[in-house]
């Protein structure tokens, strides 16, 4: 397999962190992620940056994390869920490494970030309804640019491994050479 920027993108709880981490080492490629770029960078919380600043600002912050995170070489990189949306970044992501697009279903995206606080577009939601609501609009809205990927992976009642797996098998039969 040629060296590869793998690009995840996909709702938030799709499991792109954690799939990530685990096809980075499979492959034996650095991992990044670019909210943790954005807070390295920023010196703030995702959740600080959404409050103090807005989203506007976080998106900025996103943007130039995108650009940065595929400079590199032999990288898996797991994206915020809003950052396949912007033009740009889309169109960098295709440009520059193979796009995977992961999903679950919205009730299984409540289970996984619910005990989260970390989730700023969902924290001013309190009820469980209105949160499942908010997500499925978001995922409505986004689905389009989700759809984009080279690869879409369902991931609702898989296991992070059998993702991972499916992840290398589309590789290899279609990025070996």
């Amino acid at each position: 397999m040629k060296h590869l920027r793998i690009i995840l993108t996909g709702f938030m709880g799709t499991g792109k962190t954690a799939v990530g981490e685990q096809l980075a080492k499979k492959l034996n490629y650095k991992f990044l992620d670019t909210d943790l770029l954005v807070e390295a960078e920023t010196g703030k919380s995702i959740t600080e940056i959404f409050e103090k600043e807005g989203e506007p600002a976080f998106r900025v912050h996103e943007k130039k994390m995108v650009k940065k995170a595929l400079e590199k070489d032999k990288v898996v990189v797991a994206t915020g869920g809003g950052a396949v949306i912007d033009p740009e970044n889309l169109k960098l992501m295709k440009e520059r490494g193979v796009l995977i697009g992961l999903a679950a279903s919205p009730e299984a995206i409540l289970k996984r970030v619910a005990t989260l606080d970390t989730r700023p577009l969902l924290k001013s939601d309190k009820q469980e309804k209105d949160r499942l609501e908010k997500i499925k609009s978001l995922m409505s809205k986004r689905s389009v640019f989700y759809r984009e990927a080279d690869c879409f992976i369902e991931t609702t009642s898989k296991a992070i491994e059998d993702t991972v797996e499916e992840i290398f098998k589309f590789l290899n039969e279609n990025h070996s050479r």
